[in-house]
């Protein structure tokens, strides 16, 4: 299991190369730099990526993980609150959002790399906190128990969802807790109430915040006419959204996907990638590989990152202590919602929300810190027998 999933999160990774490759060469013509820009960027990336990966691979993990996840979880948090007072010169904005710390012509987004040091925490706490959860009877004591996580969620929303203006990645930790949550143990009653609280607390951050609310006005153009057509005129008139400007990269982005058919236009044959498909070899890279390698195409993609996540599911089964156990579903857990939300931001069932196509999307960042979660997934899985 060990060097399967090294040798497939390896492809991924080269894959992504000729994927950048194909999709960028328009963005860096838009913004004046060389066709090559984003390949040579992507593919340094890719490098550092394997490097990390391979080398926390190799480390001991009764002296290693611990070490790791603590230095995730308590430099890149510091790192996100020192943000909130660094100066526009050091801290990029891109559409309002002020996620990345720039250093000269290289940016850093520490919440890629916080969200795996918070599920290290979490898997930490909930190992040693397990013997007072199984005893814990009722809705009350439930709640009494896991509140101080719930203190601590709330006070890393603040700063991503409101200082970085980032619900994707907030959304991200909210589900990833909640799923580490119910592989503890809790109760029915417990989840109806936490989900009760999370849709709410979602719903409400949407509404404060004017890009959010243009966001989901986009994705509700495209769904109002099958949604409004069961209501009556007189609500559905008042409910119609006329301006479709915020909606027009949603439906580009499908009429990229009906392009392509089922075995696509040809890597680099494209259309609708240039320039009709904003972010498209970010966000949107499902949309432009869509039109070039199709449905068959696609499909092959998404069954190689189940295989990963497989793969880390497999070695979570086959660990013994709890926090190691648990971070490794939650690793699997932010891959699989990670390309959940990406996929239906991108075919319009839920509004987009920014979130990247892990290891395949442009951004060293992410890649690198998907690279250290797998090499420690990698790290974990020594000790485990075939």
């Amino acid at each position: 299991m060990r060097q399967q999933l090294y040798l497939v999160t390896l492809a991924l990774m080269l894959f992504s190369i000729v994927a950048i490759y194909s999709l960028s060469v328009y963005p860096g013509l838009y913004l004046g730099v060389s066709s090559y820009y984003f390949l040579l960027r992507d593919s340094v990336a890719v490098i550092i990526a394997l490097l990390v990966m391979t080398y926390i691979a190799n480390l001991e993990p009764t002296k290693s993980f611990k070490v790791i996840g603590f230095t995730l979880f308590i430099v890149f948090l510091a790192i996100m609150i020192a943000m909130l007072f660094m100066p526009e010169s050091l801290v990029k904005s891109v559409k309002g959002a002020k996620r990345w710390i720039k250093f000269s012509s290289v940016s850093l987004a520490p919440a890629e790399f916080f969200k795996y040091g918070f599920l290290f925490f979490i898997a930490w706490s909930l190992e040693r906190k397990h013997k007072m959860l199984l005893e814990s009877k009722g809705l009350k004591s439930e709640i009494v128990v896991i509140a101080p996580y719930f203190l601590l969620l709330g006070a890393v929303i603040l700063i991503l969802a409101v200082a970085q203006k980032d619900l994707g990645q907030s959304a991200l930790l909210i589900f990833t807790m909640l799923a580490l949550l119910f592989l503890s143990g809790r109760s029915k009653k417990f989840f109806v109430a936490l989900g009760s609280v999370a849709v709410v607390s979602i719903v409400s951050l949407i509404m404060v915040a004017p890009h959010r609310i243009d966001r989901f006005k986009g994705w509700w153009v495209g769904v109002q006419n099958s949604i409004l057509s069961l209501l009556p005129d007189s609500i559905a008139t008042s409910m119609r959204v006329t301006d479709t400007t915020e909606a027009l990269p949603i439906v580009n982005a499908r009429y990229a996907l009906e392009s392509g058919g089922l075995f696509g236009q040809g890597l680099g044959s494209g259309q609708y990638k240039l320039g009709y498909i904003s972010e498209v070899h970010t966000d949107f890279i499902f949309a432009g590989l869509g039109e070039e390698i199709g449905f068959i195409g696609l499909f092959l993609l998404l069954m190689l990152y189940a295989y990963i996540i497989l793969l880390i599911v497999k070695i979570g089964n086959s660990l013994e202590s709890l926090s190691q156990k648990y971070f490794t579903y939650g690793v699997a857990i932010i891959l699989f919602l990670s390309l959940l939300i990406n996929l239906y931001g991108v075919t319009g069932i839920v509004p987009e929300k920014g979130i990247a196509v892990p290891i395949l999307s442009y951004g060293g960042s992410q890649l690198v810190a998907t690279a250290v979660a797998i090499g420690m997934v990698l790290m974990l899985a020594k000790g485990v027998k075939k």
